[in-house]
């Protein structure tokens, strides 16, 4: 069995109107069901944990518990440190390797899975639609 590192579970990836589907918006699972079931498989894989999330994309992250450094979450890119380990890589002719706990970045509070912003970033300005109906999208 693979013992990926990461695992990203998402309710939808919109890829515009299709004549050869009859799927619409109202097939796309709410959030709250897609924690629901991501909770659920984790349940069944002991190495795993849920680590972020992103509400508006309608996203959840599983990660190895190996990022879980000191009860906190590793789950982001550290891009200079990255791009200097492939130049090295690539400059020992492909002798010095990594791995991606060489070049982790620990995850935002406000994307970590339970707080408040469900993935948003503060720094963001968020938009809601002014009309008071329900979105059908689900997420």
């Amino acid at each position: 069995m693979g013992k990926p590192d990461f695992i990203e579970i998402k309710g939808v990836t919109y890829c515009g109107d299709s004549k050869a589907s009859n799927l619409t918006m109202s097939n796309v699972p709410w959030h709250e069901e897609v924690v629901k079931f991501v909770q659920e498989f984790a349940n069944e894989l002991p190495d795993y944990e849920i680590a972020a999330e992103h509400e508006h994309s309608n996203c959840i992250l599983l990660a190895h518990k190996k990022f879980k450094i000191n009860n906190e979450w590793w789950t982001w890119i550290d891009y200079p440190k990255f791009h200097t380990l492939v130049a090295r890589y690539t400059g020992s002719g492909g002798q010095m390797t990594f791995t991606a706990e060489d070049y982790m970045a620990k995850t935002p509070n406000w994307a970590v899975f339970g707080a408040t912003e469900q993935g948003f970033d503060p720094k963001e300005t968020r938009y809601f639609r002014k009309n008071a109906k329900k979105d059908i999208a689900g997420c």
